[in-house]
C-alpha cells in the first residue's frame, strides 16, 4: 500500500444476545456465538493502524478486545451506529409480517418512502454515515483502518462507494461477522474508492 492509498476493512458485528431481529439502536451485547464468530474471522490478524467502532456494545466490546490484544488505538464513534428502526426495534421479521406480509418487501425495495413508524429517515441515516465515512478518510489518509459496525452502516457505505441509488441498498447482503475491504486512491474530490472484496476473508 502506497502513501496515497487508504485501506478500509468494514466488519459487521457477530450475533447479539436475543438472536435475529430488527434491533436497530437497542444495545444488546454479543452472545457467546457472536464473540466466537468475530474472533474466528479476525483469528490473529492485526494489520490495522486504527480501529473505529460503533458505540453500541455489540461492536465496541469486540473492538476493545482487539485493541487491547494487539496494542492498536481504538475509538468508538456514535455516528457509526445502526439506523434507528423506530417502532420495529425489538421485533422479528415474522412478527412484523403477521398483519402485513408485504411490509418488509416494501421497505427493502424502497426504504426512502417506506420508513417504519418513528424510525430514522434513510436520507438522515445517509447523511450521518457518509459524513462519518468522509471524516475517517480525511483523518486517516494513507492508513489501514478497521471499522466495526452494522449491516445497515455497511450497506450505506458500500452503496456510496459503488454509486448505487438509495433504494438499491438492500440488494447488498451483509452476513454477521462479514468483512468487506475498500481501497481508496487519492483524497477528497480526487479520491477513487474501489471495492476489493465483499464478505471475504482476511
Amino acid at each position: 500500500m502506497n502513501n496515497d492509498e487508504t485501506l478500509i476493512d468494514l466488519m459487521r458485528h457477530g450475533e447479539p444476545v436475543g438472536g435475529k431481529k430488527y434491533r436497530g439502536q437497542i444495545d444488546d451485547p454479543l452472545s457467546d456465538k457472536g464473540w466466537e464468530q468475530m474472533r474466528s474471522v479476525v483469528n490473529g490478524h492485526k494489520p490495522w493502524d486504527m480501529i473505529i467502532a460503533s458505540s453500541l456494545s455489540r461492536c465496541a466490546d469486540f473492538a476493545r478486545e482487539v485493541s487491547s490484544q494487539h496494542n492498536i488505538v481504538m475509538e468508538a464513534d456514535e455516528r457509526f451506529k445502526e439506523i434507528g428502526f423506530g417502532d420495529w426495534e425489538g421485533s422479528t421479521a415474522e412478527e412484523l409480517m403477521k398483519s402485513d406480509q408485504e411490509i418488509l418487501l416494501r421497505f427493502w425495495k424502497d426504504p426512502v418512502n417506506n420508513t417504519p413508524p418513528g424510525a430514522e429517515a434513510v436520507t438522515d441515516f445517509q447523511s450521518r454515515i457518509i459524513a462519518a465515512w468522509e471524516d475517517v478518510l480525511e483523518r486517516y489518509h494513507g492508513k489501514h483502518i478497521l471499522i466495526i459496525s452494522h449491516a445497515g452502516v455497511m450497506r450505506m457505505i458500500l452503496r456510496h462507494v459503488l454509486n448505487m441509488s438509495l433504494d438499491a441498498m438492500f440488494r447488498i447482503e451483509v452476513p454477521v461477522a462479514g468483512i468487506s475491504r475498500i481501497r481508496i486512491h487519492g483524497r477528497q474530490d480526487e479520491a477513487l474508492p474501489r471495492l476489493v472484496f465483499h464478505s471475504g476473508a482476511l
